[in-house]
């Protein structure tokens, strides 16, 4: 390869950078607070990118399809220079001698902006000091070469994939006629159905967004329903003396943002494994295209079937006029079960259809990945919401042995925070494990 030619092209790159660079010198006001986070480059920039993505607003099956943009754009930069695994999209020439620092810092910043204009305030000065570390030369420069080439190819590959902009906004969908089992909007907000354009968002690895579609939920007639309506009424309730404070803490420990959650375990198994820039790349890029083509899933899945929340079940005077039904809303019909007017659960519930629970999708998921990593004695902690601390708080820290532990916890964490049916919350970890199984078997695997 010509290395003088391959490096004319990151002229223009170059002088970016240097501009940014010259604009973070020391002595300047504008960026004296501006600290890169720790760990290695990979880990430096998975924490930025969470920062934005979570900052930006984006609700948290949104968010984890922005962090796989910028975790497969930073994935295929590394891997493409230093080997070890197949990348994602298809492979591009690269100068070997290149910095894969370089790379990583490019391929993130260029993906995040792109997706993120209105950050730049915040990125552009991180990119700068990021950059200013590296030594300059050749290798800098392919570096950022490589890098941009990845987020280019990234950002060509997913235009036109469904996502929808402005962050966080509703759609329209195929609603279903009102009556017993169909989904309302729920107390107290009755807020617009959450990203059901998330449906149809195109997947990363699996087929189709419908190609672990559980089966429907239980018929109001059952004993499977008349057990799981009766299970959320005594334990799930906002005044419910049934359950343990414990349990309730647990609940509340859910409420933290899942985005945060996984990437902070990512990061936090980088450091304990002391895994070095490709294996760290690795990871992230695994926690979050999985998450991201579990969450795709997850909304087809909500809103296929369009289920109702435990809220408007147990109350259906619960229910306003919304477009959705008429006010009161339905009893299920079942004798075996008796609704109670004002029957509110301990958590807010989401604005989007109950079955399948999506920390259940989520979870599950992650359980399956970090024990295709750790074995199934994950020996992890997971850090959460603490109710006595500060809104958004990640200060709660619980210890995991197993990834069953995990998967065994949110399950009952939904149900007591009244906001899932027990055999959602299953279905959700069953259909979370086969869309991680699919996309650990044919992405992510070894080179050669």
């Amino acid at each position: 390869m010509d290395t003088k030619r391959f490096l004319a092209g990151v002229c223009g790159v170059a002088v970016a950078a240097a501009a940014l660079v010259a604009a973070a010198a020391p002595g300047d006001g504008r960026t004296a607070s501006v600290v890169l986070p720790p760990g290695n480059t990979v880990e430096q920039w998975n924490q930025i990118a969470e920062n934005t993505v979570v900052g930006s607003g984006a609700f948290q099956i949104e968010g984890f399809i922005y962090m796989a943009y910028e975790s497969t754009a930073v994935y295929d930069a590394v891997v493409s220079l230093q080997g070890g695994y197949k990348p994602l999209l298809p492979a591009f020439r690269v100068w070997k001698q290149a910095s894969p620092d370089a790379a990583v810092v490019e391929a993130a910043y260029r993906t995040l902006t792109h997706f993120f204009p209105t950050a730049s305030a915040t990125l552009d000065p991180l990119y700068a000091q990021a950059l200013a570390a590296i030594p300059n030369g050749p290798a800098k420069l392919a570096g950022q070469k490589i890098g941009l080439v990845a987020a280019q190819q990234v950002i060509r590959t997913r235009t036109g994939d469904g996502l929808q902009t402005p962050i966080a906004s509703t759609a329209t969908f195929p609603t279903k006629t009102p009556g017993p089992g169909v989904w309302r909007l729920t107390p107290p907000a009755y807020l617009a159905p959450q990203t059901p354009w998330a449906a149809n968002v195109h997947t990363f690895v699996v087929k189709s967004a419908a190609q672990f579609l559980p089966g429907p939920p239980p018929s109001l007639s059952s004993s499977d329903w008349m057990s799981a309506f009766n299970e959320l009424k005594t334990y799930g309730g906002a005044n419910s003396t049934a359950r343990t404070p414990d349990e309730t803490t647990i609940a509340q420990f859910w409420t933290a943002n899942v985005i945060r959650q996984y990437n902070r375990l990512a990061r936090d198994v980088t450091d304990a494994r002391g895994l070095n820039l490709v294996q760290t790349a690795h990871l992230a890029a695994m926690v979050n295209v999985v998450a991201a083509d579990a969450g795709i899933s997850t909304m087809y899945a909500k809103y296929h079937y369009l289920f109702w929340r435990p809220v408007a079940a147990i109350d259906p005077t619960s229910v306003t006029t919304d477009g959705f039904g008429p006010t009161p809303g339905f009893d299920d019909g079942n004798s075996s079960t008796v609704e109670q007017p004002g029957w509110r659960p301990l958590l807010t519930t989401p604005n989007h259809p109950e079955y399948p629970a999506a920390h259940g999708v989520l979870t599950g998921a992650m359980a399956e990945l970090f024990s295709s990593v750790l074995g199934s004695q994950i020996n992890v902690d997971m850090h959460g919401f603490d109710p006595t601390g500060p809104a958004g708080n990640l200060n709660a820290v619980q210890h995991f042995a197993t990834a069953d532990d995990l998967r065994t916890q949110i399950v009952n964490a939904r149900v007591w925070g009244g906001l899932h049916y027990r055999f959602s919350v299953l279905a959700g970890v069953a259909e979370g494990t086969k869309v991680a199984d699919y996309d650990l078997k044919n992405a992510f695997t070894k080179a050669g």
